[in-house]
C-alpha cells in the first residue's frame, strides 16, 4: 500500500508544488515593483481562485467516478464520463467569459479593492478571464487521468504549463515591462498550450477508451442526473471554501496595503503546504475510489489509514521548515523590509496550520474517492460556521489579523474533525461493512 500511495503521491506532489510555484513567481515579480503590486496580484489571484475553485467538481467528481468505473472495468462509462465532463467544462468556460463584466463588478465590491489598486486588478482580471475554457477543460482531463490511476500525465502537464508560464511572465514583466498584465498574459497563453497538449496526451495514451460520441447514451437522463448529483454537492462545498478564503482576503484588504501584502505572502506558504499534502489526498482519491468500486473493503481501509499517516508526516516537515527558516523564506517574496517584518508578526500561525489542517485535505481525497459528496457539503457548512464564530471572537480577543488567522486555523481543523467523525460513525457502519 505504501508503494501504491507513493507511486501516485510523488508525481502528484511534484505536480502540485509547481502550482504555488507559479503564484509564488508572480508575487516575486510584483514584489520587486511595490507592496501595492503584491496586493493587486494577490487580490486578482484570489478572484480567480474563487471563480475557478467553484468548478473544481470538474476534477474531483471526474476523479471519483472514473476511479470507481476503472475499479469495475466499465470502460464505456470511463469514455462517457470524459465526454460529459468536457462538454460541461466548455459550456461553463464560455459562459464565464461572456458574463465577465458582471463578475468583475461583483468581485471588486466583495474584495474591497482600493482605488489605488483598482486599475491594476481590473487589468489582471480582464486578461485572465480569457483562460476560463482552457482552465476548466484541464480540470476535467486531469481528474480523468487521476481516476485511471495515472499521476504521471497530470505531472507532465502541470510542469509544462508552469515552466511556460513562468518563462513568459518573466519576459513580459522583466523584459517587456508589461507589469501586472505580463503575469496575466503568461498564464493565459500557458493554459491554452497546456490544454492542447492534454487533449493530445489523452488521445495518444487512452485512445482505446475514447470512442465516438453516442449522443443517446451520453445524454441519458439518469446518467446526467448521477453526474450532477455528485457534482452539485462538490460545487456547494467549494463555494463555502471560496467564501471563506474570499472573506480572508477581503478583510486583509480592508486593513490596508501593508497588512494585505503580508497576508498575501503568508497565504503563499499555506498554498505550498496545501498543494503538497494534496499529493497524498489525490492518491487517496484514486486508490480509495478504485477499491470502493472493486468492493474490496480491507484494501480501502489500508488506503485510508496509510494516506493519513503520510499526510501527517509531510505536515510535520512543513511546520519545521516554516518555524526554523521563517525569515529567509519570507525574504524570497519581496525585498521590502517592512512587509517582511509585518509577516513575521504572524508567522507563528504558519507553524501550527499544517498540523491543524492536514487532515482536511486528506479526508477530502477519501470522500471524493467514495463520492460522499453530500457529507463533504454538510461538514463544510459546519466548518464555515466555526470560521465565522471564531473570527468574531478572535477579532475581539486577539485583534483583527490574529483573529483572522485563528479563524482560518479552526476552519481547517474543524473540517478534518467533522469528516473523520462522519466517516467513522456513519459511513463505515452503514456502507463499508455491508460488502
Amino acid at each position: 500500500m505504501n508503494r501504491e500511495i507513493l507511486r501516485l503521491a510523488i508525481p502528484n506532489i511534484i505536480s502540485n508544488i509547481s502550482v504555488p510555484l507559479l503564484s509564488t513567481a508572480d508575487v516575486i515579480f510584483m514584489g520587486r515593483l511595490s507592496g501595492l503590486h503584491i496586493g493587486a496580484v494577490g487580490i486578482g489571484s484570489m478572484l480567480f481562485s474563487f471563480l475557478f475553485w467553484n468548478f473544481g467538481f470538474l476534477r474531483m467528481g471526474t476523479t471519483g467516478m472514473s476511479a470507481q468505473a476503472f475499479g469495475r472495468h466499465d470502460f464505456s462509462e470511463i469514455n462517457r464520463l470524459l465526454q460529459r465532463a468536457l462538454g460541461v467544462a466548455i459550456v461553463i468556460g464560455i459562459s464565464l467569459w461572456i458574463l465577465s463584466p458582471y463578475i468583475w463588478k461583483a468581485g471588486a465590491f466583495l474584495m474591497n479593492v482600493s482605488e489605488d489598486q483598482y486599475s491594476m486588478v481590473h487589468t489582471y482580471f480582464s486578461i485572465m478571464i480569457i483562460s476560463a475554457p482552457a482552465t476548466l477543460m484541464l480540470f476535467t482531463i486531469n481528474g480523468w487521468f487521476f481516476g485511471l490511476q495515472n499521476a504521471f500525465l497530470p505531472l507532465a502537464l502541470t510542469v509544462f504549463i508552469n515552466i511556460v508560464n513562468i518563462g513568459l511572465s518573466f519576459y513580459f514583466v522583466v523584459i517587456a515591462d508589461f507589469e501586472i498584465a505580463g503575469v496575466a498574459w503568461g498564464t493565459v497563453i500557458a493554459q491554452y498550450l497546456g490544454c492542447t497538449l492534454a487533449v493530445i496526451l489523452a488521445w495518444k495514451t487512452y485512445g482505446k477508451y475514447i470512442e465516438a460520441v453516442h449522443w443517446s447514451k451520453l445524454f441519458k437522463p439518469e446518467a446526467f442526473a448521477g453526474f450532477f448529483n455528485v457534482n452539485k454537492n462538490i460545487f456547494i462545498r467549494t463555494l463555502c471554501l471560496s467564501l471563506t478564503f474570499g472573506f480572508f482576503y477581503s478583510q486583509s484588504s480592508a486593513h490596508g496595503e501593508l497588512l494585505l501584502a503580508a497576508n498575501v505572502i503568508l497565504m503563499q506558504l499555506l498554498n505550498w503546504m496545501s498543494y503538497g499534502i494534496d499529493g497524498f489526498a489525490y492518491a487517496a482519491e484514486s486508490l480509495v475510489g478504485k477499491y470502493y468500486g472493486a468492493e474490496n473493503p480491507s484494501q480501502m481501509k489500508k488506503a485510508v489509514n496509510t494516506s493519513i499517516l503520510w499526510g501527517l508526516g509531510l505536515a510535520v516537515l512543513y511546520s519545521l521548515v516554516y518555524g526554523v527558516f521563517s525569515t529567509p523564506v519570507l525574504s524570497l517574496f519581496t525585498d521590502e523590509g517592512e512587509v517582511v517584518q509585518t509577516a513575521l508578526i504572524y508567522i507563528a500561525w504558519m507553524t501550527v496550520l499544517p498540523l491543524a489542517g492536514f487532515g482536511s485535505y486528506i479526508w477530502d481525497g477519501i470522500f471524493i474517492g467514495i463520492t460522499a459528496t453530500k457529507a463533504m457539503r454538510n461538514t463544510m457548512f459546519l466548518a464555515l460556521l466555526v470560521f465565522i464564530g471564531a473570527y468574531y471572537l478572535g477579532n475581539y480577543w486577539l485583534g483583527p489579523n490574529h483573529g483572522l488567522w485563528l479563524a482560518l486555523m479552526l476552519f481547517l481543523a474543524g473540517r478534518g474533525a467533522f469528516q473523520w467523525f462522519w466517516y467513522k460513525y456513519f459511513w463505515v457502519r452503514n456502507n463499508l461493512m455491508s460488502f
